[in-house]
């Protein structure tokens, strides 16, 4: 007879418990209401960006394409994981079924893949737009940046796709306690009773693809466009050069770096109490971030805000 917590090995188990921070009760209250309030600004945030960029004729552009699906995007990394830690986390049952888990790790892990190569093409938006300013609109026509944005999402999926295939294969041997805030692969895997060679492989593989080959990318195209920027000879036409780079910058540099740490180190010293709160930082933190890096620091999106605000207003008080 089994027990509570033991299955045979060819069996997937009925639900995981997500251990969060359950070693740290004291810790739950305060880590709700940060991520209740993180979650409700990324939300909002976003969909003014999204709203913004399709609603204003100003940001009508390849630039401002990117950004509102970097929004769109976002809005469902958030969406896909804050609302199953808020309920564990004001519940005493911190549980997510089989199929609830497996469907959160598919479309995380093609989110992140997605938005490396869509960052990778806003900095080449920029490159264009620095370096080659009287071909930008015959080079970054509109067919293209559909293109680039196709195979973003098209091209995170394929990845994703083959991450789950192999992913569901593992067998669990009864394990079913997760030292994460919500199901992602690597502690999936980390949970499996089996040989997880051909998972760690593939998975450093492919995400070494898709994450060293767009930041090679975009450290490229920033080279060329440092170079072309000292180049210019008025300190106010270097000002808004940089100006509207370093949002962009910002952003890779929050996405990447604990992505970096979390997928590119050997599964061996893989620790998942730090990889867990890393997790958390970039599907959170990061989100709630990005609206307003783009808003503080870029004039266009600021007035189309406003605009926006000022419409919505307008239709309130009739």
């Amino acid at each position: 007879m089994k027990s509570d917590n033991q299955s045979f090995s060819g069996d997937p188990p009925k639900a995981f418990i997500l251990l969060g921070v359950s070693d740290r009760p004291w810790l739950e209250l305060p880590l709700f209401v940060v991520l209740l309030l993180s979650y409700v600004l990324a939300v909002l945030g976003n969909v003014a960006i999204i709203l913004a960029s399709q609603l204003d004729p100003q940001l009508h552009s390849p630039m401002y394409t990117f950004l509102s699906h970097l929004s769109f995007l976002d809005l469902c990394y958030t969406t896909t994981t804050v609302p199953q830690m808020l309920v564990n986390m004001g519940s005493s049952q911190k549980t997510i079924s089989y199929g609830g888990c497996t469907v959160q790790y598919a479309v995380f892990h093609w989110l992140g893949c997605t938005e490396c190569i869509l960052l990778a093409a806003m900095a080449l938006d920029r490159y264009v737009a620095i370096c080659e300013p009287l071909h930008y609109a015959v080079l970054m026509h509109r067919a293209l940046c559909q293109q680039l944005v196709a195979l973003a999402w098209l091209s995170g999926f394929g990845n994703s796709f083959v991450q789950v295939v192999l992913t569901v294969q593992l067998p669990f041997c009864g394990r079913q306690v997760l030292n994460n805030f919500f199901c992602e692969v690597p502690a999936m895997i980390k949970l499996s009773c089996a040989d997880t060679a051909v998972n760690d492989a593939t998975l450093a593989v492919l995400v070494a693809f898709f994450v060293l080959v767009p930041l090679a990318l975009i450290l490229l195209s920033y080279g060329f466009i440092a170079r072309a920027v000292l180049r210019i000879q008025s300190s106010k036409g270097r000002h808004k050069a940089f100006g509207t780079c370093s949002s962009h910058l910002m952003v890779v540099s929050l996405f990447y770096l604990p992505a970096i740490y979390m997928y590119l180190q050997p599964p061996s010293s893989y620790s998942q109490e730090q990889g867990k709160f890393i997790s958390l930082f970039y599907s959170i933190i990061t989100p709630t971030l990005n609206p307003f890096i783009y808003t503080l620091r870029n004039k266009d999106v600021k007035g189309a805000l406003r605009r926006l605000l000022a419409r919505i207003w307008r239709l309130c008080g009739r």
